[in-house]
């Protein structure tokens, strides 16, 4: 006697519809987030802290950069609000103004440097600490 037949197995998703679907999925909880931050300088701060560490990852994770780089922090961050300020900040002739949405591009880029620092932090100190040990 013959136990239960299993079901045929589904059909997988063509490549391009499985991208599509992590950006989406990354995509949603990023674009509310920045809906309850109410802060485009937090937003953006925390969106390159967070593509920091998910670009700083060895060896790299395209599937991770979809969900987080592209969905999560493309949706998190706001390009398009920086630079509407910063054009704003200049018709009005803000030196102050420019130059914290200057600070805010430095201080970007350093969180994005410390992401990966942090990211890449654990697995140096592992090796260090095996070299150590084998002298």
């Amino acid at each position: 006697m013959r136990g239960p037949v299993p079901p045929p197995p589904l059909p997988s998703a063509p490549p391009w519809l499985q991208d599509l679907l992590l950006v989406a999925l990354g995509a949603v909880p990023g674009a509310l987030l920045r809906w309850q931050l109410h802060l485009d300088p937090l937003a953006n701060l925390l969106g390159c802290l967070l593509i920091g560490m998910a670009t700083g990852l060895k060896p790299p994770q395209p599937r991770l950069m979809l969900l987080v780089g592209i969905g999560f922090c493309g949706a998190l961050t706001t390009f398009s609000g920086w630079i509407a300020a910063l054009a704003t900040a200049f018709r009005q002739g803000s030196p102050l103004a420019v130059g914290l949405l200057l600070l805010e591009l430095l201080v970007g880029v350093l969180a994005v440097i410390a992401g990966r620092v942090v990211v890449r932090w654990p697995s140096a100190a592992w090796f260090r600490a095996r070299r150590r040990f084998r002298r």
